[in-house]
């Protein structure tokens, strides 16, 4: 089973995220499943949503504790709570942010985890670019196809359509292409 836990706050879309990448893995005939857990409703708080992933039925129902792959839409998380615990030897982390790890003060996290891979996209930029409001989801979602490669991204894309309007959707899914090519490189 692949596990995903996305970090954020509210209001950038975190709970979407997983609601959209758990669409994108049924849409490849996959068993998913997305749900959040979060404290404080209001706009700005800590926000965690969980999707796992797999080809047989899932019964978990509880939080994800040990991630195979990390999505990090707010940066400023980062050195506030430990979002890398329990995070497997191979997990793969993105990171919204258009400061490279060094920056970040991650350096150390790629050195730890020698098999996974740590990978900054600049979400926010892209959302604003085609989205034109700082809603970094969608691109995320689109960086993490390219850098897992569990997920393609034509299903990402598909997710993205049943998610929004028809205007909006593409505006997002230009985003996730653009993250997926940065990405990629």
């Amino acid at each position: 089973m692949y596990q995903a836990r996305i970090h954020g706050r509210g209001g950038q879309g975190v709970v979407s995220a997983a609601e959209m990448l758990s669409v994108a893995a049924f849409l490849e005939g996959k068993h998913s499943q997305a749900f959040p857990s979060f404290g404080s409703e209001r706009m700005g708080a800590p926000v965690m949503a969980f999707c796992r992933i797999d080809d047989r039925e899932i019964r978990l129902r509880e939080p994800v504790m040990k991630p195979d792959a990390l999505i990090i839409q707010d940066p400023t998380l980062l050195h506030q709570v430990n979002l890398f615990e329990g995070l497997s030897a191979s997990g793969r982390v993105i990171v919204n942010s258009s400061r490279n790890l060094d920056e970040l003060g991650l350096s150390e996290l790629q050195s730890e985890n020698p098999q996974g891979c740590v990978v900054t996209v600049a979400a926010t930029e892209l959302a604003l670019k085609y989205v034109g409001r700082p809603l970094p989801n969608a691109a995320l979602l689109g960086g993490f196809s390219a850098l897992s490669g569990l997920i393609r991204l034509d299903a990402i894309e598909e997710a993205i359509r049943r998610k929004f309007a028809a205007k909006i959707a593409e505006a997002n899914i230009n985003a996730a292409r653009a993250a997926a090519e940065a990405v990629a490189g």
